[in-house]
């Protein structure tokens, strides 16, 4: 590997480390502040910088995306996301820590599955790797586009399929995840920079969802769900938007396992565990008000 390729991996887990610790803070102050809305989106974001604690983990969360974007300048998008993802281990210890109880089994089980996609990946990157090809407008187009209409599923309809806050938890992770992509592409610059509207709006409109969903669910259900999505999709992305070639031979099937043990880790966080407790309302990232919340 090049210095500058390391230098990337380096930043992209520094990247990771302060964004689960972020998630992790943000949760436990989000789930103790009366129910926020996006009916009254003034008055949530008064109690949620008004909370000197969640603000704490909301500026380290920036920290994480300054860490993030420095790394996607020196390392392409799929090593840096699938590095990333790594963070999810560390999200589990923190929880179990805050919490002074055992995970269940289930979720260590997803937890390990994840980490083991980011050995495989560690394994992976003796094959190399190329920086890639710029994409076309229309294929970042596409990729947004599509992403904003699955978030939107997963935080209504598909809501009630998934266990407690865990659609809020994949939406905010798919839209995250739509902003990644086009922050990889505005560093090229020039004509490209007309894309930090769209991207700010992904990056917001997750903002929101991860909120709501620290009101509905566990941390590993939210945050770790979006952590993963977050990481995988743009690894997906790198592949097939910015052609960076996988390895070949028993390498790129490595790798391509790593991609698949990402994907697996989230499917088994956001299962429902036996019945489920219905939800009053699926909750629209585009405006519908959480449970309990008059105004």
């Amino acid at each position: 590997m090049t210095p500058q390729l390391v230098g990337g991996l380096v930043l992209a887990l520094g990247s990771s480390a302060a964004l689960n610790w972020s998630y992790l803070v943000q949760h436990g102050a989000a789930a103790e502040m009366p129910p926020l809305t996006v009916r009254h989106p003034v008055r949530s974001l008064r109690s949620l910088f008004s909370n000197l604690t969640w603000v704490i983990g909301f500026t380290t969360g920036i920290a994480g995306w300054v860490l993030y974007v420095a790394a996607l300048a020196l390392a392409p998008l799929s090593l840096v996301q699938a590095t990333s993802a790594g963070g999810i281990g560390l999200l589990a210890l923190l929880v179990q820590r805050r919490s002074g109880e055992r995970l269940p089994r289930r979720d260590w089980v997803a937890v390990g599955i994840a980490v083991t996609g980011l050995v495989l990946l560690g394994i992976s990157l003796a094959g190399g790797s190329t920086v890639g090809a710029t994409p076309s407008w229309l294929q970042i187009g596409g990729w947004m586009l599509i992403s904003v209409i699955v978030a939107a599923l997963a935080a209504g309809p598909a809501a009630r399929l998934l266990a407690g806050g865990a659609g809020l938890g994949v939406a905010a992770g798919v839209l995250y995840a739509a902003g990644d992509v086009g922050t990889k592409a505005a560093v090229h610059g020039n004509v490209w920079l007309l894309l930090i509207p769209a991207l700010l709006a992904c990056h917001g409109l997750a903002f929101v969802a991860l909120q709501l969903g620290f009101q509905r669910g566990g941390a590993l259900a939210t945050a770790g769900v979006a952590s993963l999505l977050t990481n995988a999709l743009p690894i997906a992305a790198g592949v097939v938007i910015f052609h960076e070639a996988l390895p070949g031979g028993l390498l790129g099937v490595v790798r391509g396992l790593a991609f698949a043990c990402v994907v697996a880790g989230a499917a088994l966080l956001a299962r429902q565990e036996g019945e489920a407790v219905p939800l009053p309302h699926p909750v629209s990232v585009a405006g519908a008000a959480p449970h309990g919340s008059a105004g």
